[in-house]
């Protein structure tokens, strides 16, 4: 890694630069508003747009690119001729990946960096390093449990290698573990129905329904957990959706969920789990569930959809008012 800590002279001052020749970004141009760049960020691109014209592949353009990329981790030019070097010197692409490692915590929200990744480790063809890069996302998630470009990653990483059983084998495990820590993070909901149900699980029609009932056990723990999560009742839609199983199938669970009171019964009924003492009942999810029930069943069943929605509109979720009123209009022009 180059060492930036100390203060350097500008690429202008620099006798061993001097034969290149900078090019400025407005060149020619009178821009009407141009951006008030520093003065050290406008010397390093300028001589950067120099190096990009001549076409210089060294390592002392590989440092380049890091000072450009330290100010602004967002230049994409510049990762994308740091990773063309890279290559070009065939220099040790698992060190690059271990160099990136802090400049993915420090710009966890910057795109970039996680593209770069995907270039290196793409290049190595490294189950080795594929195993390395779930570690480093796991530790990168203790830093934004949602950031969206390292679940990306992740689910990257898990498609590319596909056939890699080592990979996938403690996904499931892990994503749980995510789930266990905050039930309401919609990323690890996300995740675990690409892991169950996407890419590297095959799911075959023998092993369909064992897998269903097992996720519908799972996911109804979590709602009787929070029922007003909407990351678990999407869920729950997705995998009844996904495997072309009615809603309907649902519906003695669902109906504990839209009363203003739980009233469990005296057996615990292990498929259909009551919602927890301290739930603020009736749940506006289950109540859409319910009417949604209730729309699939079509005929005079439409007439209680209406009403739940009239209820949401009016007193459980009056802040979707008119979406609630346009399904009321769709459903009695049918």
């Amino acid at each position: 890694m180059y060492d930036f800590s100390e203060v350097e002279p500008l690429y202008a001052e620099r006798p061993d630069w001097a034969d290149v020749t900078p090019l400025q970004q407005y060149q020619g141009v009178d821009p009407l508003a141009p951006i008030n760049y520093s003065t050290e960020y406008q010397d390093a691109t300028d001589y950067f747009r120099g190096i990009v014209k001549t076409g210089e592949i060294s390592l002392r353009v590989l440092q380049l690119t890091e000072h450009i990329i330290r100010m602004n981790p967002g230049h994409y030019s510049a990762w994308q001729y740091r990773y063309r070097i890279l290559l070009a010197l065939q220099l040790p692409l698992e060190e690059e990946l271990r160099l990136m490692d802090q400049y993915a915590i420090d710009f966890l929200k910057t795109y970039q960096v996680w593209h770069h990744r995907r270039l290196l480790l793409g290049a190595l063809r490294s189950v080795d390093a594929a195993a390395a890069e779930l570690e480093f996302v796991a530790r990168a998630l203790d830093t934004d449990e949602k950031n969206y470009h390292t679940w990306s990653y992740r689910q990257w990483i898990l498609a590319h290698f596909n056939d890699e059983a080592r990979l996938w084998a403690g996904e499931r495990a892990w994503v749980e573990h995510m789930v266990e820590r905050d039930v309401r993070n919609n990323s690890a909901w996300h995740h675990r129905f690409f892991i169950v149900w996407g890419s590297g699980m095959r799911v075959g029609d023998e092993d369909r329904e064992r897998t269903l009932k097992r996720e519908l056990m799972y996911v109804k723990e979590k709602i009787a957990l929070a029922p007003n999560n909407p990351s678990a009742w999407n869920y729950l839609r997705g995998i009844l959706e996904h495997t072309h199983t009615p809603f309907s199938t649902q519906a003695i669970f669902v109906q504990l969920y839209t009363t203003s009171a739980s009233t469990p019964g005296d057996v615990f009924d292990l498929d259909n789990p009551p919602p927890s003492a301290s739930a603020v009942l009736p749940c506006e999810n289950a109540l859409e569930f319910l009417a949604d029930i209730y729309e699939q069943e079509g005929g005079a069943q439409i007439s209680k959809a209406i009403e739940i929605w009239r209820s949401l509109a009016d007193e459980h979720d009056t802040m979707r008012r008119k979406y609630w009123e346009y399904r009321i209009k769709g459903a009695s022009q049918t």
